[in-house]
């Protein structure tokens, strides 16, 4: 896999000053919390899922989760369980002998812990295919025996299974109880760290828990209850000092994004020209939202971001990109003459990078650049989203 790997070749030099690297479901755990970028779901109920996998893997998606949880009915449980084995042996045969590099990596939502090591045991020799399990409504209490069952399938299968713990429950949103649950899940997963892969965000449960919905144009950020449980899982769950883990961003709910309008536009012109600003302007008003809501993540420390549509994993991988700008600051913060300290000016000299405050900052930005490439100095968020949206089947 590669993001931006559905691009021509031949675009992509055009587009990026370092090309972004191949990974594989055995990469490193580093590389591969980096690089989930837009993780869309999808119900495991879906008739023709595993079409709906390799179509997205065509269209730059690199992971995905195949949800048994609330995105289906109670009554549809048993039929989307049943649906997933069958979709993976299908997956698995149409793959061949290949090692399923064509595919992204694969998770599958659960609802209780006794589903992870059947659905392992049912999914036989297709279970290569499978990257892990996500948890929702993860504490200490409640997420302990999902990871006792991922390791005891993991011991089962040979296969290397990653968990991804969504936290959403209320203790973690009401204030009497936050500093106890978030002490609680970090003493859970530090324990399991080998074993967690990310941390992911479930705000519309957050919103729920007090009625709330915002709006398509408000953030996360601008609902304050959910932009303070943000704030502290961040502060407890995402430190640079060695301790952290990566989390994601929250699920963007709407759809203003409408592709078939939007992609003709986008083909207005090259990267540079006339068109530029009426693509400028298109994605303001198509899309200001997410692409806000984008760019607050990543000032907030979070990496990726859970999707529900299809449209909205371009923008998400076409922010991930590291500016030219970015590298050409973290390069100059991580030489190895700079490692006593010190201020220096940017190269583009309109900034200033202090070595030991900037370390933290300058490594996450390197593994950054390596997972989604740097952009050249003239390539810009539209260039990327064009180019990604225009190479869509």
């Amino acid at each position: 896999m590669r993001h931006f790997g559905h691009v021509a070749p031949q675009v992509r030099e055009r587009l990026f000053h370092q090309q972004p690297c191949e990974f594989t479901a055995d990469s490193p755990a580093p590389v591969l919390a980096t690089a989930l970028g837009a993780t869309l779901y999808s119900p495991a109920t879906r008739p023709r899922l595993a079409d709906d996998v390799l179509k997205q893997a065509a269209r730059g998606v690199v992971s995905m989760v195949l949800c048994l949880e609330d995105s289906i009915d109670d009554a549809d449980v048993e039929a989307g369980e049943a649906n997933l084995v069958r979709q993976f042996a299908e997956l698995d045969e149409r793959l061949g002998g290949t090692s399923g590099e064509r595919l992204p990596l694969l998770f599958v939502r659960v609802r209780d812990a006794g589903q992870i090591g059947d659905l392992v045991r049912r999914f036989g020799p297709s279970v290569r295919l499978l990257s892990g399990f996500v948890v929702p409504k993860f504490t200490a209490r409640h997420g302990t025996p999902f990871l006792e069952a991922a390791a005891d399938a993991e011991t089962a299968s040979g296969r290397r299974l990653f968990v991804m713990p969504v936290l959403e429950s209320p203790e973690l949103l009401y204030l009497e109880t936050r500093t106890e649950t978030l002490a609680g899940i970090f003493d859970v997963v530090d324990k399991y760290r080998d074993r967690v892969l990310a941390l992911r965000l479930g705000v519309t449960d957050f919103c729920s828990a007090y009625g709330l919905r915002r709006a398509p144009d408000m953030t996360a950020y601008d609902v304050r209850i959910v932009a303070s449980v943000i704030s502290d899982v961040v502060n407890v769950l995402g430190r640079a000092d060695g301790t952290g883990f990566t989390v994601t961003g929250p699920v963007w709910e709407y759809f203003r994004l409408q592709e078939r309008i939007f992609k003709p536009q986008l083909r207005e012109s090259p990267f540079r020209g006339d068109a530029q600003e009426l693509r400028e302007t298109l994605i303001e008003h198509a899309m200001d939202g997410l692409v806000r809501e984008i760019a607050l993540d990543r000032a907030n420390g979070l990496l990726g971001k859970t999707c529900i549509h299809p449209t909205h994993v371009q923008p998400v991988h076409a922010l991930s990109v590291v500016s030219h700008e970015e590298f050409s600051d973290a390069q100059d913060i991580l030489r190895p003459e700079r490692g006593g300290g010190g201020v220096l000016r940017s190269a583009y000299t309109n900034k200033m990078n202090e070595v030991k405050p900037h370390r933290a900052w300058a490594l996450r930005t390197m593994l950054r650049a390596e997972v989604f490439g740097v952009a050249h100095e003239d390539v810009g968020f539209v260039d990327l989203l064009a180019a990604a949206s225009d190479a869509c089947p």
